[in-house]
């Protein structure tokens, strides 16, 4: 009881948030809401082996005081600080510099990500509130479903609160990045991490549209064999929810992506001479008609410090991106009027 009191009781020794420049001489503050659950606590683990993260805080409902006592055994440099229950929040969240979101309703055999929309939007909802309050600089990044909703979700509350920042708001998408690139490289028979390919739009069905005219290296695959890699990576999230027979959707893929992107957040945060961090996301966008879209972004100290915009495009991908836009702007509405109606239930 006693480590689990000091780990409690240790966010409140932290020092304030300091200006920009400070952050290249100590380590930030990463929060996990949703740390208890399935892709919570392999993202937790990823994130306690990251040297940049000086301080872990976890929040769940419940349960989270185990596993932070748990994750404070790891002899890495990331202090844990664990809290729970409907005050917690706040705490957990208190002058992060990146907040990441894994909380909520998983899927289940024979649901959509958009089945999820009723259950996760309370969620973006509170996370959102909170962030206004206690950490109105800090990145958000969501991971969950359905992000195409919830993200717009967020920015509404975030816009009605002044505290809106279209670079720091994100919906994580690597996962369909790292499907892709590791679907290719079987394919091409190469190592997955030399494969590079854009995936852009959404995060749910037929908006998820990996670009393979931009692969490299360059994917041969006939018209039928392409179909069928874009349908595989498009439907990788059911094929794992199927896999699971019940038993979970995709928890471990998801976090080794999210882990992936928080670590580009922390490295574009940090600042690199000699890197250029690139990562897909789900952010606000005009490169499209959709007020949110998934493209390459170059991560800066800000957050989004500049995005690339659409890929080069063939035929086909032009026709996919075409079809594609009308299912993401309704889902987009959809976040929209969602986000307006849930100002006063939050408040």
């Amino acid at each position: 009881m006693f480590l689990a009191s000091r780990l409690l009781t240790h966010v409140g020794k932290l020092p304030p948030k300091v200006q920009q420049l400070g952050y290249i001489n100590r380590g930030l503050k990463v929060a996990v809401v949703g740390s208890v659950g399935g892709i919570g606590q392999p993202l937790s683990l990823l994130l306690k082996q990251n040297p940049l993260i000086s301080t872990l805080s976890l929040y769940d409902i419940k349960n989270t005081t185990g596993v932070g006592v748990d994750l404070s055994h790891i002899n890495t440099r990331a202090s844990v600080c664990p809290f729970e229950g409907k005050n917690g929040l706040k705490k957990a969240m208190d002058k992060a510099d990146i907040v990441v979101i894994p909380a909520g309703l998983p899927r289940k055999p024979g649901m959509k990500r958009e089945d999820l929309v009723g259950v996760n939007a309370s969620v973006a909802c509170e996370v959102a509130f909170a962030a206004s309050e206690v950490c109105p600089g800090a990145m958000l990044a969501f991971i969950t479903n359905p992000i195409n909703v919830i993200v717009p979700i967020v920015a509404t509350i975030l816009k009605a609160k002044g505290t809106y920042d279209p670079n720091r708001l994100f919906g994580v998408t690597t996962l369909d990045v790292v499907r892709a690139q590791t679907f290719v490289a079987d394919i091409l028979n190469v190592n997955p991490q030399k494969v590079k390919i854009p995936v852009i739009g959404g995060h749910t069905g037929r908006t998820i549209l990996p670009i393979l005219s931009q692969c490299d290296p360059p994917y041969k695959g006939t018209d039928k064999e392409r179909e069928a890699l874009i349908q595989r990576i498009q439907n990788a999230g059911t094929e794992v929810v199927n896999a699971k027979d019940g038993l979970g959707s995709a928890t471990l893929s998801m976090a080794y992506a999210a882990a992936q992107f928080v670590s580009s957040l922390i490295k574009g945060i940090k600042g690199s001479k000699d890197e250029c961090i690139v990562e897909c996301a789900y952010v606000e966008s005009d490169v499209t008609e959709a007020e949110f879209f998934a493209t390459p972004l170059i991560l800066g100290p800000q957050g989004v410090k500049e995005n690339t915009g659409l890929p080069d495009l063939d035929d086909d991908e032009r026709q996919a991106l075409d079809c594609m836009l009308p299912i993401l702007k309704e889902s987009i509405a959809k976040g929209i009027k969602l986000g307006e109606g849930m100002m006063s239930s939050c408040a």
